[in-house]
């Protein structure tokens, strides 16, 4: 019976989520859903193997491929489904360390204020003030190409936005009375945290996560572009990275299908996050509920 009832808190909590959101949240939340289902059971859509050859190259769609074959002749659709399972990883990846290690950060910045306060801050401006594409590419050079790494790189150069939202909020927070009183009362700050502050501060974390998960997706893309991605993984940024460096590809039919594609898939991806993120914050920004409502 409490299974039972855990799974119909889960039920009533998905269904209460969607009907908050507006058409576009309700699209871009399809979108991601529709690619985490790709991702999941790429085995069973793909027919053909995302690594070995199952065919003549540059096979155009049909024949058996529906999106035809790289120069290779890789499966392009069998790549599409297996490289969603990476653009996915990476961006919930770094999201969840850039968001929830910036969200720490913010929280204990705002909350003791003070030194701690000022020392952060000093260090979040220096992390802004820094070229990040440039030093993006510069560290993911350095320390190599496999994903973990860009992970790590991409999420150490993108907690400083979440870390000030956060601040923010935690310094409004501290000066409402129910905080107060609860600190009177000696409430321990691990308390705090679990009680008042995560609740408040959830769904603005939410949304930064969103937004890193969509950034750390392109920003994968434009490492591979550069030639710094994986080269072991079927990323879709990989994917157009070997498609631009065929001798030719603009002045033969092979973009169509070899690079038309997973820029598609990316496109499409990062505008589902977009989309779910713009309803998300809609929903805790007051200003723009009010601009949505008129």
């Amino acid at each position: 019976m409490i299974i039972i009832k855990k799974w119909e808190d889960i039920a009533s909590t998905v269904c209460s989520f969607w009907v908050s959101l507006t058409l576009t949240g309700k699209i871009g939340l399809a979108i991601l859903v529709l690619t985490a289902v790709m991702a999941l059971f790429a085995p069973h859509l793909a027919v053909h193997s995302p690594f070995t050859a199952s065919d003549e190259t540059l096979q155009p769609p049909g024949n058996g491929h529906l999106l035809g074959t790289d120069n290779m002749g890789v499966d392009i659709w069998a790549q599409i489904c297996y490289g969603a399972r990476i653009s996915l990883y990476l961006g919930f990846a770094t999201a969840l360390l850039a968001g929830l290690g910036g969200s720490i950060i913010g929280i204990a910045a705002g909350y003791w204020g003070g030194t701690v306060e000022r020392v952060i801050l000093r260090f979040i401006d220096i992390m802004l003030v820094l070229p990040r594409l440039p030093m993006i590419i510069f560290t993911a050079a350095f320390f190599g190409s496999s994903l973990e790494n860009i992970i790590i790189v991409l999420a150490a150069f993108n907690w400083p936005g979440p870390a000030r939202l956060v601040r923010g909020q935690v310094i409004s927070l501290r000066e409402q009375g129910y905080i107060i009183v609860a600190k009177s009362y000696g409430a321990s700050f691990w308390y705090m945290l679990r009680k008042h502050l995560i609740p408040e501060l959830a769904p603005i974390m939410l949304v930064s996560m969103v937004r890193l998960a969509s950034r750390g997706i392109v920003a994968e893309a434009g490492l591979a572009f550069l030639g710094l991605g994986d080269p072991t993984s079927k990323s879709w940024g990989m994917m157009i990275y070997y498609a631009t460096n065929f001798k030719g590809i603009y002045f033969t039919p092979f973009w169509q299908w070899w690079l038309l594609y997973p820029w598609l898939a990316i496109t499409i991806l990062v505008v589902g996050f977009a989309l779910l993120g713009r309803d998300l914050e809609r929903s805790t920004d007051p200003r723009l509920r009010y601009m949505v409502s008129k």
